[in-house]
């Protein structure tokens, strides 16, 4: 089953930008497809108008519902499986978790908003669900959305050469990843450590396991504190 995106955008030239390159381009048209929706064509004033000022006054313009609901409805029409997101800054988190989620079903129909944001009515007219990327505000959806995109396409069968890459990685476990090492054996006097090095399997798992541990406590004592919790 391929991987359909759908994205709808101010700005379509952004895509698929990184998206083209490396694991996910090479998988494009294959594990999974992406399409875009420019959203001033579904305007219809001669203008192209998207956006109007906001009800209550206060700065910035919000993007009009009913130009927006036109395009997801041309993007997405009933029937359609798939989950509608909107990349927001006050959305459920991007946790690994999911992006699994994401990456076992159909695909996803993601809105990229711009300004103030959208019209509250579209949110709940049209069943979308917020999605941020973190704690901080950007110019727009679209780069969030390519996040969103790379993330959930690396999982995707096939576009990964190994398939145990997707699961022993920071997050997967509730741990933050273990530290790497690889040739030369030494680099600027720091040796790699010799257990890993020693062919012992169950004493590196070990080592890695621990590692990982002392990393989470140390850098994320919030994931530690769920673990324990």
């Amino acid at each position: 089953m391929m991987f359909r995106a759908s994205v709808l955008t101010l700005y379509p030239e952004m895509f698929p930008g990184p998206l083209g390159l490396s694991l996910a381009g090479r998988a494009l048209g294959g594990a999974w497809s992406l399409d875009t929706h420019f959203i001033r064509d579904f305007a219809t004033d001669r203008h192209r108008t998207v956006d109007d000022t906001p009800a209550g006054g206060g700065p910035g313009m919000v993007m009009k519902a009913d130009v927006l609901a036109r395009a997801i409805d041309h993007a997405s029409p009933e029937g359609d499986p798939r989950p509608r997101l909107y990349m927001s800054p006050r959305g459920r988190p991007l946790t690994q978790g999911f992006v699994r989620e994401l990456a076992a079903g159909p695909g996803a129909v993601i809105l990229c908003g711009r300004f103030e944001g959208v019209d509250e009515r579209l949110i709940a007219a049209r069943g979308l669900t917020e999605v941020s990327i973190g704690d901080y505000v950007l110019s727009g959806g679209e780069l969030a959305a390519l996040v969103l995109l790379d993330a959930v396409v690396r999982l995707l069968p096939g576009v990964m050469g190994h398939a145990e890459s997707g699961t022993e990685e920071s997050f997967e476990t509730g741990l933050l990843e273990y530290p790497h090492y690889t040739r030369p054996q030494v680099f600027e006097g720091l040796t790699i450590p010799e257990i890993l090095v020693s062919g012992d399997h169950a004493r590196i798992a070990r080592w890695r396991r621990a590692e990982a541990e002392r990393i989470t406590r140390e850098r994320r004592p919030d994931l530690w504190a769920k673990r324990e919790g």
